[in-house]
């Protein structure tokens, strides 16, 4: 298992590491079109005065065998509930992998949708099939925020549960630095911004989905990677201590054997 999570890894880090420079140059033409118009009049960048109602895209694995992986992400979706429940936030959730809907079947909070067969085989079809079904939740008034809970891959031993709001956008996570939206505003664009940033923002939240989903495949492998390398560390130390254990049982009980039996001789011959 481990072999073949480290053969998976190769090609999800290869994936994950490949989508970054892509998110991160939308981030920049996004930040450039808002610096040019009224980001305010585009419904994906306002901010609700009430925040009363949230929906979480809890993202797990399917199988089990990779350590604390999804006990990170359980442990930190609890601890973000309790703390914004005292403020009085109603949480619903969206579910993307087996062990994330199995965890909010005993859990207070509500499961409003379940996404079947996107881990193991991500695509940007699926990620914009979640990204769809954010906006218009948001849209319509449904909920106020949308957060992704996920794990981060960070290398082949290490990653991070990352809990990420999604909806609504904030300039601040999109606008660039300021060499980059400089540049896009030398650029005549056609049709106009406005109609650009209507179009390029539903896109931008379908990029943020599939960019989680490849980090959290990612780190997914590294998890289970490093678990099945401790595993076999942990039965190899156990075979030598039980090894070690039988040897001296065994000695022990020769070495009784032995003195029943030169006890028994010097008893028959005194």
């Amino acid at each position: 298992m481990k072999m073949v999570a480290a053969a998976k890894l190769r090609r999800a880090q290869e994936a994950a590491e490949a989508a970054r420079p892509y998110a991160n140059k939308m981030n920049q033409v996004i930040g450039g079109l808002a610096s040019r118009t009224d980001p305010t009049m585009h419904p994906l960048l306002q901010s609700r005065d009430l925040q009363e109602n949230a929906l979480l895209i809890v993202i797990s694995s399917d199988r089990g065998l990779c350590g604390g992986y999804n006990a990170n992400i359980f442990r930190s979706t609890d601890k973000f509930v309790r703390d914004r429940g005292m403020s009085g936030v109603a949480f619903q959730a969206s579910t993307v992998g087996r062990k994330s809907r199995q965890f909010f079947k005993n859990y207070s909070v509500d499961v409003l949708k379940d996404f079947d067969e996107v881990i193991g085989s991500v695509s940007y079809a699926k990620a914009k099939e979640i990204g769809s079904f954010a906006t218009e939740l948001f849209v319509s008034g449904e909920f106020d925020n949308v957060y992704l809970v996920y794990n981060r891959f960070l290398s082949a031993i290490a990653y991070e549960t990352e809990i990420e709001r999604l909806l609504p956008l904030s300039l601040e996570d999109i606008e660039g630095d300021a060499d980059a939206a400089e540049s896009v505003s030398e650029y005549i664009f056609e049709p106009d911004e406005a109609s650009l940033l209507a179009k390029m923002l539903p896109a931008h939240i379908e990029v943020k989905v599939l960019h989680a989903l490849l980090e959290a495949e990612a780190a997914e492998h590294s998890a289970r990677m490093a678990a099945m390398d401790n595993a076999t560390t942990n039965a190899s130390d156990m075979i030598d201590s039980l090894t070690l254990t039988y040897n001296r049982a065994r000695q022990a009980y020769i070495t009784k054997e032995l003195v029943e039996i030169v006890s028994g001789a010097e008893a028959l011959q005194g």
